[in-house]
């Protein structure tokens, strides 16, 4: 059998596996759980936020929670399962988002990661990201992180954070 992935977006019956794939996978470390199911499913409900989900035959795999701007995607969350990491799931869903703002006009996409991780570092980089700042202390003041950042608009330079 041929292996199949599918993008979509998410339901409210997503919530609870987002949230605790953010907690385990991303949040891991830090004190509290930010993206918790309440938070999550508030994001499903915004107008703004986009929530995607990939499935890899059949099961859930990844996620993806992006917020769009007038001009910028701000990258919020990005997860793919431990079993079905290193199969271009999480390339996948990156390049969906992107294919959309393009659709919307967004000139730049943005997303913080912490400063080891240098997996996504390197994931990101690949894709044509580049280190635009340094956070000290952005993850609740325990880890420092850098913000990278995707022209979508030839020859433009992304915009300086504020």
């Amino acid at each position: 059998m041929a292996s199949t992935l599918q993008i979509r977006t998410g339901t409210a019956s997503d919530t609870r596996t987002i949230a605790e794939m953010s907690r385990c996978l991303i949040e891991v470390g830090l004190r509290g759980w930010s993206w918790h199911p309440t938070r999550v499913a508030r994001a499903l409900r915004l107008r703004e936020t986009c929530v995607i989900v990939a499935e890899y035959e059949g099961r859930f795999a990844g996620f993806a929670i992006a917020e769009f701007g007038d001009t910028r995607m701000h990258l919020s969350l990005l997860a793919v399962q431990p079993g079905f990491q290193r199969r271009g799931i999480a390339t996948a869903l990156l390049r969906w988002l992107i294919q959309s703002a393009r659709t919307a006009g967004i000139r730049e996409v943005a997303v913080e990661l912490r400063v080891n991780n240098f997996a996504a570092r390197a994931f990101y980089a690949a894709l044509g990201f580049r280190q635009t700042r340094y956070i000290d202390g952005y993850y609740q003041n325990i880890e420092s992180a850098i913000q990278m950042r995707l022209a979508l608009v030839e020859g433009v330079t992304p915009l300086p954070t504020p």
